[in-house]
C-alpha cells in the first residue's frame, strides 16, 4: 500500500481534498434541507421556553407574543400527531 501512494504523482492529495469538500457540502445542503422543512429557522422560538408565571418578566407585548407562539406551536404538535397517528394507521392496516 505505501509503495501505491507513494508512487502517486505529484498533487493527488488536491483530489482527495476535493472529494472531502463536497461531502461536507452535500451534508450542509441536506442539513439545511432538513432543517428548512422543520421549522428550524423560526425567530419565535425563543418565546416557547416561557410560561405563564413569566408575565411578569415580560413587557405586556412580549407576553401577548410568547402566547401567540405557544398556542401555533400547540396547534402544529397536534396537526403533527394526527399526522402520525394516521401513518401509522395507514400502515399497519394491511396486517
Amino acid at each position: 500500500m505505501r509503495e501505491f501512494i507513494e508512487g502517486l504523482p505529484d498533487g493527488w492529495t488536491i483530489y482527495v481534498w476535493m472529494v472531502v469538500a463536497v461531502g461536507i457540502l452535500v451534508g450542509v445542503v441536506i442539513g439545511l434541507r432538513w432543517a428548512v422543512k422543520n421549522a428550524q429557522f423560526d425567530e419565535d422560538i425563543k418565546y416557547v421556553v416561557f410560561n405563564k408565571d413569566d408575565e411578569d418578566k415580560m413587557t405586556p407585548e412580549e407576553f401577548a407574543k410568547s402566547k401567540e407562539v405557544m398556542d401555533h406551536q400547540t396547534k402544529l404538535r397536534e396537526h403533527y400527531l394526527k399526522e402520525k397517528a394516521k401513518r401509522h394507521t395507514g400502515t399497519n392496516a394491511g396486517r
